[in-house]
C-alpha cells in the first residue's frame, strides 16, 4: 500500500527553542518542524550537540532573514574544566593529556584580560568549516589535520562566574564565529594546565534570550494536548530578529511600487543602511536598503 505524503503548514515566524544536550542542531530543528507540520524551516548556527539553549528556529518567510540572525552576537554560559584536554576541546572528545591543577582563582582571573577585546583565533579541527569542500570535522575524524587560519573574534565579556577548582564557570558575550571550545583551550594553555568544555550553554543569540526560549519537553506536551496548531502560540513575528533596525512604513502607492521590485523615495527614511518596511496597514512587507541616490530598494520581501 502507497504511503501518504504529510501535507505540510504554511508555517511562518520564529521560534526559540532551548535545545537538550545530546542532540545536533538540526535534529532539533526536524523535530520542532514535525511537531509544528511546517513546510519549510532552518536554524539560525549550529550549537554542539553538548551544548544547550537559545537556538532560534525560522519558519516559512522568516527563513528569508536568517542570515541576519546567523551574523547576531551571542552569549554564553560555559563551565571549563583545567587539567585535562580532549581531541575536540570538549567533554565528547577522547582524553590527550591530563595535568596536575595548581593555579587558583586570583591565577584564573589574572589571565582573562588578554582574551577579552579583539583577539586571534585558529578554528577547531572539529568544526563545520570546510576544506577544500570537505567539514574540518570529517577530516578530522579520518586523523588528519590541516592548517587553519587565524580568525579575529571579539569577546565582548569574560567574566569568572565560579570556580570550584578544577572547574570554572565563565559567562562569554561574544562576535559571530567564536569557537568557545577554543576559547577555554587558549585559556588552559596559558595557564599551563590545558582545559576542555565540560558544558556549554548558549544564553543569547542576537536579540534572544533564555526567557523567551521554550524546551522540547514543553513542545511535546502542547502537541499531545492540541497538535500542531497549537504550538502556533509560541512563534515570534517573522521580523522578531530584526526589531533593533529601523522601520519605515510606506504609503500604499510607495508599497506597491516597492513589492513589484522597484525602489521608492521616502521622506521619513533613514540616510543609510538597512531597515525594515512596514505597508500602509503597519504589516511587515521585507527588508529595504538606501541606495546611493537616496532611494529605498528592497532586498528580501515577504510572500503575502
Amino acid at each position: 500500500m502507497a504511503q501518504v505524503k504529510r501535507i505540510r503548514r504554511a508555517v511562518n515566524g520564529v521560534l526559540i527553542l532551548d535545545k537538550p544536550r545530546g542532540m545536533s542542531s538540526n535534529q532539533a530543528l526536524q523535530k520542532v518542524r514535525w511537531l509544528l507540520n511546517a513546510e519549510k524551516a532552518g536554524h539560525t548556527g549550529s550549537l554542539d550537540p553538548l551544548a544547550t539553549g537559545v537556538l532560534p528556529l525560522c519558519f516559512g518567510e522568516a527563513t528569508k532573514f536568517s542570515q541576519y540572525l546567523l551574523d547576531a552576537d551571542k552569549g554564553y554560559e560555559t563551565v571549563a574544566r583545567l587539567g585535562v584536554t580532549t581531541t575536540t576541546g570538549d567533554a565528547e572528545g577522547e582524553v590527550i593529556e591530563e595535568r596536575e591543577v595548581t593555579v587558583g582563582r586570583e591565577a584564573l582571573e589574572a589571565v582573562l584580560p588578554r582574551f577579552r577585546g579583539e583577539i586571534e583565533q585558529v578554528p577547531p579541527m572539529y568544526s563545520a568549516l570546510k576544506k577544500d569542500g570537505q567539514p574540518l570535522y570529517k577530516l578530522a575524524r579520518a586523523g588528519e589535520v590541516v592548517e587553519r587560519e587565524a580568525r579575529s573574534v571579539t569577546i565582548a565579556r569574560l567574566d569568572l562566574l565560579a570556580f570550584d577548582s578544577p572547574c570554572a564557570t565563565l559567562a562569554v558575550a561574544c562576535s559571530k564565529g567564536t569557537y568557545v571550545r577554543t576559547l577555554v583551550e587558549d585559556i588552559g594553555r596559558e595557564l599551563g594546565c590545558g582545559a576542555h568544555v565540560a558544558a556549554l550553554r548558549r544564553t543569547q543569540a542576537g536579540p534572544f534570550g533564555l526567557d523567551q526560549a521554550i524546551s522540547l519537553e514543553e513542545l511535546e506536551r502542547v502537541h499531545a494536548e492540541g497538535g500542531n496548531e497549537a504550538l502556533d502560540r509560541f512563534l515570534m513575528p517573522v521580523d522578531s530578529g530584526l526589531e533593533h533596525w529601523p522601520l519605515l512604513q510606506l504609503s500604499e502607492h510607495s508599497a506597491y511600487y516597492w513589492l513589484h521590485g522597484q525602489p521608492v523615495r521616502a521622506p521619513e527614511a533613514p540616510k543609510f543602511g538597512m531597515m525594515r518596511v512596514q505597508d500602509h496597514q503597519g504589516r511587515f512587507i521585507g527588508i529595504g536598503e538606501v541606495t546611493d541616490d537616496g532611494r529605498i530598494a528592497p532586498r528580501r520581501l515577504i510572500r503575502s
